[in-house]
């Protein structure tokens, strides 16, 4: 998965940009008590555990809704 991919996803459940400082996107969503940090590269593609760390911090299950 890419980040742009991983960004479409994050926001099709519900996160929202809060902020952004270089590469740093913190995504934040009403009644999830936690920010999800992203280090933003692209259309490159991101390292499995960096990707299960990033949708467990979300709490989205296998890649989807």
């Amino acid at each position: 998965m890419s980040y742009n991919e991983l960004i479409r996803l994050l926001e099709e459940n519900g996160f929202r940009l809060k902020s952004e400082k270089g590469s740093v996107r913190i995504y934040t969503k009403e009644g999830w008590p936690n920010p999800v940090r992203v280090d933003y590269h692209g259309s490159k593609e991101i390292a499995t555990g960096t990707l299960n760390w990033i949708l467990k911090a979300a709490g989205i299950k296998g890649g989807r809704r």
